[in-house]
């Protein structure tokens, strides 16, 4: 049975610094899932030395309070932070930074997980994320409020928050994970959780410009292998093969994420969906259409593949992104009364999503899934 953890907190003696109580770090409190792991006196605080994994408080489960911690970070490519409200279908919110792009706009990340699926290539810019100037040779404090649908981050014990955003999921009780840096580990010390601190203060999320005219959503078949793709004579069988068991919805006014629907990492064999939408035109005509996907797509029209193409992270070049937008164009050849497009969608890393809008929509009625 989970405890309460002001009452697990006081049967344990745990140390205090300000109003947030410290779990101290005893392998009885944590569970810890890494490739490695030391527990050390480093730069005057009791740290672990965390190698490419996370370490998660025993018995307690977080819904609204204050999360805080410390981590000397190193400048290199890595994402250390916390997962919060992590339940076992794999959807949680999370905060992480990158210590390797500091004073960048993309200095760190607010982003879900969607059934283990982090979509950060849809949740970009300065909604979700903050420049800040890292320092390597002290430690860093990150403190993170949360309230219902709300969350404020706070760093090196700042007044006023660097952060607001409004929360992805549903508010509902799960675990706390803090995680590590990559292969070559990041201390972290002071880990501490307070459920009775939950104040927001001068809450002012982020905004977004919706793109207009987007198709507002999708129909999404189950999964397959991406290399059933492969054979051109094989597709009407694939087609004819898939089961269609969810809708999904344009977010952010950008692109639909196809892991509200499809739980990527179940197990079953298959990186791929079809995502498909009815077009209903009232001639034979050429149309434009702009869309935008991650990570890979096959654009089939009426059966009939028409451009195949890769927006993977580090697809392009070393510093590509993938962020998703309408970034790609192509012309459908429709013929009168209805058609059908079919977006095969492959997923590897950063989010599943597709997008897309007619440049000029006259002529035609995109049905409702």
């Amino acid at each position: 049975m989970k405890q309460n953890l002001i009452i697990t907190l006081a049967l344990l003696g745990l140390a205090s610094i300000g109003n947030a109580q410290v779990i101290p770090l005893d392998t009885a409190l944590w569970e810890i899932n890494a490739q490695s792991y030391v527990l050390e006196t480093y730069k005057g605080q009791q740290a672990i030395y965390l190698q490419g994994g996370s370490v998660s408080p025993k018995e307690i489960t977080f819904l609204n309070g204050t999360i805080e911690f410390d981590i000397y970070l190193k400048e290199e490519a890595a994402f250390p932070g916390v997962n919060f409200r992590s339940v076992e279908s794999g959807d949680m919110e999370q905060f992480y930074l990158r210590p390797h792009l500091p004073g960048k706009p993309d200095a760190n990340q607010a982003a879900p997980a969607v059934k283990g699926v982090t979509p950060w290539q849809l949740y970009f810019g300065p909604k979700y994320s903050f420049p800040y100037d890292y320092k390597y040779d002290d430690w860093t404090h990150v403190k993170i409020v949360v309230n219902g649908d709300k969350a404020q981050v706070y760093m090196d014990y700042s007044e006023k928050p660097h952060l607001s955003w409004v929360l992805f999921h549903p508010a509902q009780a799960g675990q706390v994970v803090f995680r590590g840096g990559g292969a070559s580990g990041m201390h972290l010390a002071n880990m501490s959780i307070n459920h009775n601190e939950y104040e927001l203060l001068d809450f002012k999320p982020g905004t977004r410009e919706p793109i207009e005219g987007l198709v507002p959503a999708w129909q999404v078949s189950d999964m397959f292998e991406e290399k059933l793709l492969a054979d051109p004579a094989s597709l009407q069988q694939l087609i004819a093969e898939r089961k269609w068991g969810g809708t999904i919805k344009v977010e952010e006014g950008t692109a639909a994420n196809i892991s509200r629907v499809q739980t990527l990492y179940d197990g079953s064999p298959g990186e791929t969906v079809l995502a498909r939408i009815i077009i209903q035109s009232e001639k034979d005509q050429v149309k434009l259409f702009h869309f935008g996907y991650s990570d890979r797509v096959v654009a089939i029209l009426n059966g009939q593949p028409i451009y195949r193409g890769n927006n993977r992270w580090h697809s392009r070049d070393y510093r590509y992104l993938g962020t998703v937008g309408l970034f790609d164009a192509i012309y459908l050849n429709l013929k009168k009364g209805e058609n059908t497009l079919l977006m095969a969608v492959s997923e590897d890393f950063g989010g599943w999503l597709i997008t897309g809008k007619f440049d000029n929509p006259d002529g035609v009625i995109v049905k409702e899934p």
